[in-house]
């Protein structure tokens, strides 16, 4: 008889080893030639934009119109585009991708992160560019320029239809999995409670719409973050006589040089890239759903924090749980694996005190990303139907059900899922991407003559694009 978790992952490496690999850094390495290496030249110019949207100075606010609608700001988009990149794929996913394809997988992460942040660029750009008027606030993402900037609209309501499984629906009984088996390893808490807690939680906060969504991920995302990033660099720099070997493990395992665990560099290829994507979501075409909410003067301004984010997620928090992984020389125990295993790794540094703190922040991280996911659906049922049934049904099954059946179902059939729906939901979104990325380097362009005439807040207007002026709703 088939067993369908077996299927499931048959299918998975298939899709991945053939498809998305080659496709994610073929389109990384494009974007980031033709914008000119964005991701490295302009470093210096995310950060001014992240802290200047933070501050949210009365003058922004009064040029924005923010005293009349309920806009989000630059920095809050960015915060719930963080909270569900920053969350089970930095802790559980990298250890998943150490256990299975060994350390050099982490080198794979660091490389789909450094290509992908221009493609995170290019696809959060273009959501500014064709997003719409909501109610009281902005709404967008691919399935609007894919139908605006493409005239596809079949395939909008396919890449709807994906997002909706993979964010607000597979992606939550993930999150869910990863706090009840941290709750249980460390407290003993039954994963029934736990899932009951969680979806009660979920579902209070989801129907209180984006700006409700907004200002808790700007309140847990620094502080989950800071906590988690400080003690990881405290066990670095306590342990740093063993960084120059952990770097060497990772750099030659990487090429298949000298094998430590799993299997070979394909299998570090493949499960780097897989969780990679998954934790930084360059090109999966995610982060530019809440990317279109903010307010900003120029749509650059968006693709550039959000290129920032993919940094923050891989560079720095992926980067901490796998140094203290690999410092622990715990994945090469073939027991552990996932939140398990970060959790055992941090114990044998910090003592017992380690799977408590980790069942706390992966509560933070993991809880920021469910509705933070759930948004993501909404934008895009939005996108298909108003009617509000459908919608109440959908925020029912997203911070409820499907919180409930993650808490309940296996490790592995959660990650099957969600690699399922996520091979597919990429593929759509890079093949729009590459088709309307003109549009994303025209106003790189742009931006770049501006801040070269000496203008500190460069602005867009949609003449500025006259064939596809009447496609865009906003920048009058």
């Amino acid at each position: 008889m088939i067993n369908m978790n077996e299927l499931i992952t048959a299918v998975n490496d298939m899709l991945w080893t053939y498809l998305l690999m080659g496709a994610l850094v073929g389109c990384g390495l494009w974007f980031t030639w033709r914008t000119r290496f964005v991701q490295f030249r302009m470093v210096g110019e995310m950060l001014r934009l992240l802290t200047d949207s933070a501050a949210n100075t009365v003058e922004e606010q009064v040029r924005l119109g923010k005293g009349k609608q309920k806009h989000i700001s630059s920095f809050q988009a960015f915060a719930v585009s963080v909270a569900t990149r920053v969350g089970t794929g930095n802790l559980a996913g990298v250890a998943s991708a150490i256990a299975i394809g060994g350390p050099g997988a982490v080198f794979w992460m660091w490389v789909i992160a450094l290509v992908g942040s221009a493609t995170a660029f290019v696809e959060s750009t273009l959501a500014q560019l064709f997003k719409q008027k909501h109610k009281d606030s902005f709404i967008g993402g691919p399935a609007y320029y894919i139908q605006r900037g493409l005239h596809q609209r079949w395939m909008a309501i396919t890449f709807a239809v994906l997002i909706t499984c993979q964010f607000g629906l597979s992606n939550n009984s993930i999150q869910a999995n990863t706090i009840c088996g941290a709750m249980q390893e460390a407290f003993g808490w039954s994963p029934v409670w736990v899932g009951a807690v969680l979806a009660a939680m979920g579902l209070f906060i989801v129907f209180g719409g984006i700006q409700r969504i907004a200002h808790v991920s700007a309140v847990l995302v620094p502080v989950m973050a800071i906590g988690y990033v400080v003690l990881a660099l405290v066990i670095v720099v306590t342990n740093i006589e063993h960084l120059p070997h952990v770097l060497k493990v990772i750099v030659l395992d990487a090429f298949g040089i000298q094998q430590i665990a799993g299997g070979g560099i394909g299998a570090a290829i493949m499960n780097g890239v897989k969780r990679g994507l998954f934790s930084n979501e360059a090109g999966e075409g995610s982060a530019p759903n809440v990317a279109a909410t903010a307010s900003v003067t120029h749509p650059v301004k968006q693709g550039l924090i959000q290129a920032l984010g993919v940094f923050t997620d891989t560079l720095l928090v992926c980067s901490c749980t796998a140094f203290i992984i690999l410092i622990s020389g715990l994945y090469q125990t073939p027991e552990l694996n996932g939140i398990a295993l970060t959790q055992s790794a941090l114990q044998s540094e910090v003592g017992a005190v380690g799977p408590v703190f980790i069942a706390i922040a992966i509560f933070l991280f993991a809880f920021s990303s469910i509705i933070g996911n759930y948004y993501y659906g909404e934008a895009n049922i939005r996108f298909i139907t108003q009617n509000t049934k459908v919608m109440t049904a959908y925020r029912i099954c997203s911070a409820g059900v499907m919180v409930v059946f993650g808490a309940l179902a296996s490790f592995e059939l959660v990650w099957n899922i969600v690699d399922f729906f996520m091979a597919f939901l990429t593929a759509c979104n890079l093949i729009a991407i590459v088709l309307l990325g003109r549009y994303a380097f025209r106003l790189l362009d742009d931006y770049r003559n501006q801040k070269r005439q000496g203008i500190k807040e460069p602005v867009f207007h949609r003449h500025q694009l006259p064939e596809v002026e009447n496609e865009i709703e906003c920048w009058e």
